[in-house]
């Protein structure tokens, strides 16, 4: 095998091993052929391959092969994110080395160690598939790792201008509804057909809390974005930052809420296997764990999962009316186009 021509199972062809090998040489990591290459599947279009070199095991992430406007930007923030969470007992991915200039590769890239564990969209392993305790209990480590994250000093981190936190909870409809009105750009799209978005913006609105505390937001941390340790409940690591910033970490809270996933819903299969068997904490139980591990006021958790309802229901619109023009597959635009409505029935429902 040679080493800047390795096998690889899986889409490797976006990424040069000769460019790597010798970028890796540079940074004094271990020499030698890479072998055991493979493609890593996400929740993203993000490339990720698993190799070892050296005696040692990596996972390569870089944007997709056909990089987008914002990709680079993307991974070069995710790799000074998780760099920043290292040491701080968040269960993320461990950065080893990070390359934030596209011209070596054609792209920002990033290694990180291999996560030792499954994610419930793909399997179940057991005992988590028979026993709903080890469920229950997994949807509560979920919880207490958004916690932790939240309630971070984000500043003591360096990360001070991460985000923008000042007005980001007023942002967050006008913004949303202006990226649902930028759809309409899809040809043939017919527009939003998803009964009550005026209606819960204007609720979000009127509201809005009136203090919170700034902090590390995931941004998309529903359970098909962690991985979950084989010997017990616990959350091995919370993967696809692609959505972090520094805004009010309640989101998070409320975004779990949203997304748990409800044994015969559409929206159950974006989870999987274990959105198909339930077992997991009631939404009260969620929150009273976060409250284990959290000083916030939870008394507007509600307000939090209408805006998650809201907001994630947007995100996944956006698929569906870029299927109308051919930009995605029609099959997925409608199934992510059932979910959006379920999201804004659960968030009517709240707001009674």
């Amino acid at each position: 095998m040679l080493a800047d021509r390795p096998e690889v199972r899986g889409d490797g062809g976006a990424v040069d091993f000769a460019v790597v090998g010798k970028w890796m040489d540079e940074q004094g990591l271990p020499a030698g052929e890479f072998e055991d290459v493979s493609a890593l599947g996400g929740g993203t279009q993000n490339i990720m391959l698993r190799f070892a070199r050296g005696g040692q095991d990596y996972v390569l992430r870089r944007g997709p092969k056909h990089l987008r406007a914002k990709s680079n930007d993307v991974i070069r923030r995710e790799a000074r994110l998780l760099g920043a969470l290292d040491g701080t007992g968040v269960r993320a991915p461990k950065v080893i080395a990070a390359c934030p200039d596209e011209s070596v590769l054609g792209a920002v890239f990033y290694l990180m160690e291999p996560i030792t564990g499954f994610n419930p969209q793909n399997e179940l392993p057991e005992p988590h598939a028979s026993d709903p305790e080890i469920r229950r209990q997994m949807g509560l480590s979920a919880v207490e790792a958004i916690a932790r994250l939240g309630s971070l000093d984000y500043q003591a981190l360096g990360l001070q201008d991460y985000g923008k936190p000042d007005g980001f909870l007023e942002r967050q409809v006008p913004r949303w509804l202006g990226e649902l009105e930028s759809y309409a750009a899809n040809a043939g799209y017919p527009g939003p057909e998803i009964p009550g978005v005026r209606q819960v913006g204007e609720w979000l609105d009127r509201h809005r809390p009136a203090q919170w505390t700034p902090g590390i937001l995931h941004g998309d941390c529903h359970l098909a974005n962690m991985m979950f340790s084989y010997d017990g409940p616990e959350v091995a690591a919370m993967v696809d930052w692609e959505m972090s910033t520094i805004g009010d970490p309640l989101l998070d809270l409320g975004w779990q809420i949203a997304t748990r996933p409800e044994p015969g819903t559409t929206g159950a299969a974006l989870i999987g296997k274990l959105g198909a068997v339930g077992g997991l904490p009631t939404p009260e139980q969620m929150v009273e764990h976060y409250g284990k591990f959290s000083d916030r006021d939870l008394s507007n958790v509600t307000w939090y999962t209408v805006l998650a309802c809201f907001k994630l229901g947007i995100v996944l619109e956006g698929t569906h009316a870029r299927a109308f023009a051919g930009k995605a597959p029609k099959q997925v635009g409608d199934f992510l186009h059932a979910i959006t409505l379920e999201l804004f029935e659960r968030a009517l429902r709240l707001m009674d």
